[in-house]
């Protein structure tokens, strides 16, 4: 991982609110279980929550996706909203155009948004911020977000961790197959 990465990864980890959690409640994600994953879910899915681990004030997951160029807006200024928790991304390999914005039109209301990333809406960018993200890059989403890959040449696989400070995520939750 790139000393950048490294310290947006540590800034965002001190912005978390410290809870009480179980002694030695520290959590791994072995590489050979994100390869595993990975391999599993091309051409299966687009985004597999590998854990939600509990750390006392809220959760937090860590996911991992991969797109292709199927999986962009075609240059269209739609995307999600996650309205309660936000991502930061850990691009692995690939890049592409992300847009990013909080000027949302026609948003949709939220939906359950299942165990990966809660609840979820969907809207129009009425401006925003575009940016190529290439392997290396850590982006992080706060939630209320509107955010799309507007453009995959080829592909993007990175991680998405996601704190959950309102616990929408099933603490515990570890993808079938993995430690």
């Amino acid at each position: 991982m790139h000393a950048r990465a490294t310290v947006l990864l540590i800034a965002l980890t001190l912005t978390i609110p410290f809870g009480v959690v179980a002694q030695d409640a520290a959590q791994d994600i072995a590489r050979e279980d994100i390869e595993m994953v990975l391999k599993g879910m091309i051409g299966e899915s687009i985004d597999r929550q590998l854990k939600v681990a509990d750390i006392g004030a809220g959760n937090v997951a860590v996911g991992i996706l991969h797109r292709t160029g199927d999986h962009d807006t075609d240059g269209e200024q739609r995307g999600i909203i996650h309205t309660s928790i936000s991502e930061v991304y850990v691009m692995l390999s690939g890049w592409g155009t992300l847009l990013t914005t909080t000027d949302i039109a026609n948003m949709t209301e939220p939906s359950a948004g299942g165990d990966v990333v809660g609840p979820t809406a969907s809207g129009q960018a009425r401006s925003g911020t575009s940016r190529e993200i290439h392997e290396g890059d850590v982006v992080i989403i706060p939630s209320g977000t509107l955010h799309a890959w507007t453009n995959i040449p080829d592909h993007v696989t990175y991680l998405s961790i996601r704190p959950d400070p309102h616990s929408s995520l099933p603490a515990g939750y570890v993808r079938p197959g993995i430690n």
